[in-house]
């Protein structure tokens, strides 16, 4: 068989015009024809494949598709997973984790290569889990998220606890009954899948939704939050694993107890969480003190108080009593005193009698001195002298006059001086607004407001502002010059 088929003038492979072979009917194919022949090829012939492989170059679109390569020791396999099979993945893709893709596969023209459309995409196998589960432990530890610093202590008797599981499950069952045995507290329950598809979304935004809750809102915002599901295997307790229930319980503002499992079930949210319980039961117990304890450490304390109280007043009871017997009696105490008294007054009464035997000898020497005809000559000797004291009436007519003339001369000086005497004559006085007479243009442009005395009544002006003053005094001064002015004077102006 020739590597070329034959051509009509036999030129060889090398003829620079294509030319038709004689019996060929067939048209040469477009790459668009031959493109979709194999695209066709392809996916009937592998409608339905599954590959294990290691991912690599996973890359999420902002339209939500995913985009990455399977590969082995030998080949390299590119592949999609579209939108909606993205949003069933039961975990989060990254490079490096063996996986088991389920799909068709299928060409891309534009690039000329094969790809595989992933529809179902599992981790190969328990080793494969755990090594990705090892790779995220390590990745979030690194960002300091499962730091012992960052770890809070939890309230002492919350008010108000929430609970982030299934409604459905023994979990919320145990974890009511051991409060109620405890300390009986008010309860939320935000109700999650703890499993499956969908649950790691649901228990992160159970998380954040009670941290968003508002102190002394219509719910109230829990003291604590208690994270929990019961056992199982390790793809059970998955969704406890993925990064974003991790960060939003990393996150919380609210203390949480991690009680995912049983005994040795361990998860990352354990590590993320600010205490982690064995049990839900556990975390029940942690989350609150037993009462009964509680009113027994109360009981025992107020025991302890009042035989406090007792004893301080038991010893200071019998030290008063021994101090009292110390004390001498109220007799003893008042002997001395009462006879002090009684000395002092046996003193008092003869002082009395000495001090009033004295007095009567200094009155019977001074009622001698004050007989009644003496005393009727001193009175009258008294009005003598009353009557010789008259006034004359010429000495008090001078006085008078004298004042009199005194009395005119400030009058008329008052006269001439008062500033009202010239306003009869056309004058005006100014005063400002304390009621001070101006006297000068200075004055009177720093006042707000000028009082104009009248002969015949007062005007309240306002000053114009200075440049004003000086534009329109010149043409004042030259009005009064004019000649046919002479026969009327003009008034000064006030203001200079």
């Amino acid at each position: 068989m020739p590597a070329y088929p034959p051509y009509a003038d036999d030129d060889g492979p090398g003829g620079l015009v294509a030319k038709q072979t004689p019996g060929d009917n067939a048209e040469p194919l477009s790459i668009t024809e031959i493109s979709a022949l194999l695209k066709r090829t392809v996916e009937d012939r592998f409608g339905f494949v599954r590959v294990r492989g290691e991912l690599s170059g996973v890359k999420r679109a902002a339209s939500g598709h995913l985009y990455l390569a399977l590969k082995d020791e030998g080949a390299r396999l590119d592949g999609v997973m579209w939108k909606g099979s993205v949003a069933r993945l039961g975990f989060l893709p990254e490079d490096g984790v063996e996986v088991i893709a389920t799909g068709k596969l299928t060409t891309y023209p534009g690039r000329s290569n094969y790809q595989i459309v992933i529809e179902r995409m599992e981790i190969a196998g328990e080793g494969a889990l755990l090594a990705l589960l090892a790779k995220t432990k390590a990745r979030l530890e690194a960002e300091g998220l499962f730091a012992s610093e960052r770890k809070r202590a939890l309230p002492f008797l919350p008010r108000v606890i929430g609970v982030v599981t299934s409604p459905t499950g023994a979990v919320i069952r145990d974890i009511l009954h051991r409060l109620a045995d405890r300390f009986p507290s008010h309860v939320i329950l935000w109700p999650v899948l703890v499993q499956g598809q969908g649950a790691a979304q649901q228990v992160a935004a159970a998380v954040r939704g009670f941290g968003a809750l508002e102190p002394g809102g219509p719910v109230p915002r829990p003291d604590v939050l208690i994270v929990g599901r019961g056992g199982g295997s390790i793809e059970d307790l998955w969704c406890f694993n993925e990064e974003e229930v991790v960060r939003a319980i990393a996150e919380s503002p609210i203390p949480v107890i991690s009680a995912v499992g049983h005994e040795t079930d361990t998860t990352l949210a354990d590590f993320a969480a600010d205490r982690r319980a064995p049990t839900p039961t556990a975390a029940a117990e942690m989350a609150v003190p037993v009462r009964e304890d509680l009113l027994a450490t109360v009981g025992e304390f107020a025991l302890r108080q009042r035989r406090a109280v007792t004893r301080g007043l038991d010893l200071s009871r019998e030290r008063l009593l021994v101090r009292a017997q110390r004390l001498p009696s109220a007799r003893t105490l008042l002997e001395e005193p009462t006879q002090a008294l009684d000395e002092a007054g046996e003193r008092l009464r003869r002082g009395l009698a000495g001090r009033a035997q004295v007095a009567g000898v200094q009155l019977q020497s001074v009622a001698g001195r004050l007989s009644l005809p003496l005393l009727a000559a001193r009175l009258e000797r008294a009005r003598e002298r009353l009557a010789a004291q008259r006034l004359n009436p010429a000495l008090l007519s001078a006085r008078l006059r004298e004042d009199g003339r005194r009395l005119d001369g400030v009058t008329r000086v008052m006269a001439s001086l008062n500033p009202d005497a010239v306003l009869a004559r056309g004058y005006v006085r100014v005063t400002g607004e304390d009621g001070r007479t101006l006297v000068g243009s200075s004055q009177a442009s720093a006042e707000a407001r000028l009082t104009l005395h009248f002969r015949d009544g007062l005007l309240d002006v306002t000053p114009l502002d200075s440049e004003a003053v000086q534009h329109k005094a010149p043409l004042r001064k030259a009005q009064a010059r004019r000649p046919d002015s002479a026969a009327k004077p003009v008034q000064d102006d006030l203001f200079g």
